[in-house]
């Protein structure tokens, strides 16, 4: 675009830009600005110097070896990945069933009704969460195992067995934010075109099929695009989930521990930031090159739907 041409369209757009310009102006502050600060996983960083006044480190990845020397730090990089790609999976399919199954509802009030109902957990504080999963599944007093030794069989030690959080964790997350997240499932089968399922009625389609045919097919976009902002996201696990709920139950670890808590761990007994530095440089880094494989699929399976 000529200079002539691009100042012509920064006047014609600047209402745009202008309502643009704050938004522009946190973005830079709090993304890109902050971008100077990866130098930390390169140095010994000292408090004193300064994070551009500090020595770099001898080897310069010397930050990095902990987690790739520790067990514990393999471990926790290991439960992040299947831990999200379990969220994200079962994730996908509650929302996107909760969605069809308000949008096949007809009577407005009770489909207002329970979108509200399940909206509302998402305002829950994970500390509140955690307080609840423990009323439940303490060993002494929890409901859970008042309801199974009323059953007849014998308690069962949540906080010892760490083979069944996976299940607990997906659950819990489930259901606190799945209402939020059918959201933009459900704003984007609404903006359907009613004709198509007119059409498929006269043609003799059942409900089931409609769904099949039109809904699922008219949502993938949208899944693919939710899809890769969420793999986007797969080395960060929630840490206020994953504190609230199991805390520092050393028992759970082989299952719970991901890299937000072990670096909190380790930053709390250590005070090392160049270390916890590493461990946020390398989940972006895992995480890019995440995206660029799931978008590169994505393309493959339906390029008008990939993000780039």
């Amino acid at each position: 675009m000529r200079p002539n041409g691009m100042l012509r369209e920064l006047i014609r757009n600047r209402t745009l830009l202008l309502m643009f310009l704050p938004v522009a102006v946190l973005l830079f502050l709090f993304n890109y600005l902050p971008l100077a600060g990866l130098v930390i996983a390169f140095k010994d960083f000292d408090f004193q110097k300064g994070i551009f006044g500090s020595d770099w480190m001898h080897p310069l990845f010397n930050n990095f070896d902990y987690l790739f020397s520790s067990d514990a730090a393999f471990r926790a990089i290991r439960n992040t990945i299947l831990l999200n790609a379990l969220f994200i999976i079962v994730g996908l399919v509650f929302e996107v069933g909760l969605a069809l199954l308000l949008n096949e509802m007809k009577n407005k009030f009770f489909k207002r009704l329970s979108q509200s109902l399940t909206f509302l957990p998402f305002f829950i504080s994970w500390i509140v969460v955690g307080v609840f999963a423990y009323n439940l599944l303490n060993f002494e007093s929890g409901a859970v195992n008042r309801f199974v030794m009323w059953l007849g069989f014998e308690p069962i030690d949540f906080y010892s067995n760490a083979g069944l959080w996976p299940f607990i964790l997906t659950m819990a997350i489930r259901w606190k934010v799945t209402g939020y997240g059918t959201i933009v499932y459900l704003a984007s089968l609404t903006s359907i075109d009613n004709s198509y399922f007119e059409a498929a009625s006269i043609d003799g389609a059942s409900r089931w099929q409609q769904i099949r045919y039109i809904s699922l097919p008219m949502l993938r976009p949208t899944i693919i695009i939710l899809t890769l902002l969420a793999v986007g996201r797969i080395m960060n696990a929630d840490f206020g989930m994953f504190y609230a709920m199991v805390g520092d139950a050393s028992l759970l670890f082989p299952t719970t521990d991901v890299i937000d808590t072990f670096v909190y761990r380790s930053l709390r007994k250590s005070g090392d930031i160049g270390m916890a530095s590493a461990a946020g440089f390398m989940q972006s880094m895992i995480a890019f090159v995440l995206v660029l494989l799931s978008n590169y699929a994505a393309r493959k399976v339906d390029k008008d739907s990939a993000i780039f």
